[in-house]
Order: structure tokens, then C-alpha cells, then sequence
């Protein structure tokens, strides 16, 4: 399949139940909130970690669909493999950022070349972009990636209260911990009882077919992973996650056909009549206006 050649915007609908979507390591891991409406918040960064976790499951061993961005790995590792591919290669970073200053006074498409090596091998790089500057300093262009997908925070419709749940420990990590604080240590979790999150994205074609190659095949993974991000990725912690709905907007040419705020404007999710504290996904009614999608735009509802 070719580059994709539609603008798309997305809306991503998804709860959480008795568990920690997103916690702050500043606030203690509380759940991130907006301290002035006390609306839940869900980072773009923690979104896009189970997008990959699910592309790498899915896709284990595929060419081209590696990740970049993984726990355990350094970043150096994959780009130092961009190097032996354009026939420079070498030891360990310090050899790499001397080879490529000298290696690009004589070749004007370096850059060129490893970047488009690094969009053809791994999927989130050709997806979401990467700053990849790990041992260039940038010296090389090619280290800042802008990608096609863009995803913003996910805020919850209404207002959240997190609660602090004590929890108590059976046992001790050592015998000199369990003379001196006996068997049992006290802690705490914290759980939202139920909130109904939102989150709207975007998809570049004009940026995937000048930078990333990314394409058709990628967008239906792209879907698939949206829809799946939290059915292989369970935690206690966070505690009963599910994607509700997928709500995408297409654009019938590569730059659009109408601002992307009408698009979202069109999607309204409003508790039900007599529902004051909402505690299911039932609790809440969701409208898609189709009918005044602008000319030029098709709207299709997954989930």
C-alpha cells in the first residue's frame, strides 16, 4: 500500500473503572487532574506508549515494524544501526558523531538517507515522529522527525475524585525489616471510580508523504491499535480500561476540507437525563452530527 493521501482527525473515547489511568510522579502517582475544573487528564506520552506496546506485540519480528522508543533499549543502539546502513559503520557514539560530520561534507543527502532508514524500520518514528539526536549534537538535520499523528491530552468529561485507598503489605523484604516493622506495612493506592475520557488526534497526510512514508497499511494498524491499547496491557494499578469508541473524520484530500475544531465540535457526550454521578459508560449518551459533517468530509464510528 502507497503513502496515505487523506487528512483524517480522530476522537477517542475510552474509561477507566476503580483504577489509575495516568498517575503523576510529582503528585505521589495521584491521577492527573486539572486542578481548576478537577477534570482527569491522560498524557499524550502515556496514549502513545500503549499504541507501541501493541504494535510491538502484534507485529513481533515484522520488518518495519519496530519500536523505537522501548524500555531497556537505549536510543543510541537503533541509531547507531542507521549508520552501518549508509556503509559508516561504528563503535559506539563518540566514533559516530566525528564519522557523520565528516561523512556529510561530502554527501548533501546524509541526512536524507538516515532518516528515511530510521522511518522505514520503525513504525512509531514513522508515526508520532522522534527526536533523534542521541550522538549527533545535532549536526545532522535528519535528528528531529515531525510525525504525521499527533495526539493531545485526554481529559475526562466530567470532573474526577480520586481516592486514597490503604492497602496493607503481608511481608517484608528483609528478616531485619520484619524485627523491626513487623509483619504487616501500610500503603496506599489511588483509584478513580469511574471516568469517561476524551482525546482528539490528528493525521498529516502532507507529512507523511514529504517525511515519514507513512501509509494506508499503517493507518488500518493504527486503528486496530487504538481500538486494542489496553486489552493486552492490563494492570492492577490501572484497574478496568476500555476504549468505548473511535470516531474518525476523513478528509477527501491531503491538506482537508474543513478546520479541525468544527470536526470535533460535532462530537457531544452529555450524561443522561437524572444521572448525576456517572459510574458507567451507560450513564452517558454519545451524538456524532453527522449530517453537518462539512462537504468534503466522511465520518465513521469504531468500537
Amino acid at each position: 500500500m502507497g503513502t496515505i493521501g487523506n487528512r483524517y482527525e480522530f476522537v477517542i473515547l475510552f474509561d477507566v473503572e476503580n483504577g489509575n489511568p495516568n498517575g503523576d510522579p510529582d503528585a505521589g502517582n495521584m491521577p492527573r487532574t486539572d486542578p481548576e475544573t478537577g477534570c482527569g487528564l491522560v498524557t499524550d506520552v502515556c496514549l502513545k506508549r500503549k499504541i507501541r506496546n501493541y504494535v510491538e506485540m502484534v507485529k513481533e519480528g515484522c520488518p518495519g515494524y519496530r519500536v523505537y522508543i522501548k524500555d531497556g533499549v537505549p536510543l543510541n543502539r537503533s541509531d547507531l544501526e542507521a549508520c552501518a546502513y549508509i556503509g559508516l559503520p561504528v563503535k559506539d557514539s563518540k566514533e559516530a558523531e566525528k564519522v557523520l560530520k565528516d561523512a556529510k561534507k561530502k554527501d548533501d543527502d546524509l541526512d536524507k538517507k538516515i532518516r528515511d532508514f530510521m522511518c522505514g524500520n520503525f513504525f512509531d518514528i514513522r508515526t508520532f515522529g522522534a527526536v533523534m539526536t542521541t550522538f549527533v549534537s545535532g549536526a545532522l538535520n535528519c535528528g528531529q522527525v515531525r510525525g504525521p499523528v499527533q495526539l493531545g491530552f485526554a481529559k475526562s468529561v466530567d470532573p474526577i475524585l480520586p481516592q486514597e485507598v490503604s492497602i496493607t503489605r503481608m511481608a517484608q523484604a528483609t528478616q531485619k525489616d520484619l524485627e523491626e516493622k513487623g509483619s504487616h506495612t501500610m500503603g496506599v493506592k489511588y483509584i478513580v471510580p469511574y471516568g469517561l475520557y476524551r482525546a482528539e488526534g490528528y493525521i498529516s497526510a502532507n507529512l507523511a508523504r514529504k517525511v515519514t512514508g507513512f501509509s494506508e497499511e499503517d493507518l488500518e494498524l493504527l486503528w486496530n491499535a487504538i481500538l486494542n491499547m489496553f486489552e493486552n496491557d492490563r494492570s492492577a494499578a490501572r484497574g478496568k480500561m476500555a476504549v468505548r469508541e473511535l470516531i474518525v473524520f476523513k478528509h477527501d484530500s491531503e491538506l482537508g476540507n474543513a478546520p479541525a475544531y468544527k470536526l470535533f465540535d460535532l462530537v457531544k457526550v452529555e450524561k443522561k437525563p437524572g444521572v448525576t454521578v456517572p459510574r458507567a459508560y451507560g450513564d452517558y449518551t454519545v451524538t456524532v452530527d453527522a449530517a453537518n459533517c462539512p462537504a468534503g468530509v466522511t465520518c465513521t464510528r469504531m468500537g
